[in-house]
């Protein structure tokens, strides 16, 4: 999920561990807890994008990495305060709970996460968007509201758990809604006979409402998008083919075999321009155009001065972004 949603678990899941004897400080570092895995994404300062994508949401946000850091920072936390508030024991389960908690939620998005690093396997339930306001924005109020009681007033704790219960109850919520609306596809798939291997199903950003289903068959990916609001449950494809045969010219490189592994083979391949464009179907479009083929995580493969096959993230137009997001909710409410 996005860092603010992580900082505000992470503070509510702090008050939840040690409020009552810390205050707002079990806030405050439960609100560092709950981002610092996130600190993955710094790599992408120092090596190339394919790289940087393959450690995301990698030892930093395994069981190993909570087990290992928490007793650590724990003991710093204690050494900081050398008070008798809490000990050494209590910054480790704060802590603990803080880092743990935030993979855990990101096994809810479509990225996924490695939880039990060093295998390679991640945990990816699909049901929420990376940024979702249901989810956030009643959690980020009661945990706001919760600051400005005293840690020893009953109020505090119960606002706080308050906001665990609605932010847990509407992920319970969009699990449902994938459910639901992976019959909708699946029914649809089969009332126009449809040959397929898989249905991969997810909701469109900021959203629960409008899903996006990818549906691979034998040559090509399809793609369709259903609203929970439409009348009719009619929904129409558009064809994308895999088009593998066009990574034949570079020989079996294995930068092609780590993009397959990254997108975990939901990816087409196609020539513009005479560029060569490895699309990774994971994370959909840009937008809710069917007939688009950009998506959300392109790259232009190519080779370097030194003859090195080399992957280039497709760059986006940020000017489309306010059009797009229109178009967005447009579709969400489309009842045709």
């Amino acid at each position: 999920m996005d860092s603010l949603t992580q900082i505000v678990l992470g503070a509510a899941v702090g008050e939840a561990v040690l409020g009552k004897k810390v205050g707002n400080k079990a806030m405050l570092w439960g609100a560092i807890a709950g981002t610092t895995p996130d600190l993955d994404t710094l790599s992408n300062l120092f090596v190339d994008p394919i790289t940087a994508n393959e450690w995301h949401r990698g030892f930093s946000h395994s069981l190993l990495f909570c087990v290992l850091f928490s007793p650590l920072f724990g003991w710093l936390i204690a050494k900081l305060y050398k008070n008798k508030e809490a000990d050494w024991k209590d910054w480790t389960k704060l802590m603990f709970f803080g880092l743990f908690t935030h993979p855990i939620l990101d096994a809810f998005t479509t990225w996924g996460t490695q939880l039990f690093w060093p295998f390679s396997y991640k945990i990816s339930f699909k049901n929420i968007f990376v940024i979702d306001p249901l989810y956030t924005v009643p959690f980020l109020i009661c945990v706001i509201i919760a600051l400005f009681y005293k840690r020893t007033n009953p109020k505090r704790q119960k606002i706080n758990k308050t906001g665990l219960y609605i932010s847990s109850g509407y992920m319970v919520i969009t699990l449902l809604l994938k459910w639901y609306t992976y019959k909708v596809f699946e029914e649809n798939v089969n009332q126009q006979h449809i040959q397929y291997n898989e249905i991969q199903t997810k909701p469109t950003p900021l959203n629960s409402i409008l899903w996006t289903a990818n549906i691979e068959t034998e040559d090509a990916f399809l793609i369709g998008y259903y609203s929970i609001f439409q009348k009719k449950d009619m929904i129409s494809f558009a064809r994308f083919p895999k088009n593998r045969h066009l990574l034949d010219t570079f020989n079996n490189d294995p930068l092609i075999a780590r993009l397959v592994n990254l997108s975990q083979g939901w990816y087409t391949v196609e020539k513009i321009n005479n560029k060569i464009y490895f699309n990774d179907l994971r994370f959909g479009q840009l937008g809710v155009d069917q007939n688009s083929s950009q998506f959300v995580f392109s790259y232009e493969l190519f080779y370097d001065e030194n003859g090195n096959l080399m992957a280039k993230e497709r760059e986006k137009n940020m000017k489309e972004a306010g059009p797009l997001l229109k178009k967005l909710f447009a579709r969400i409410f489309d009842q045709s």
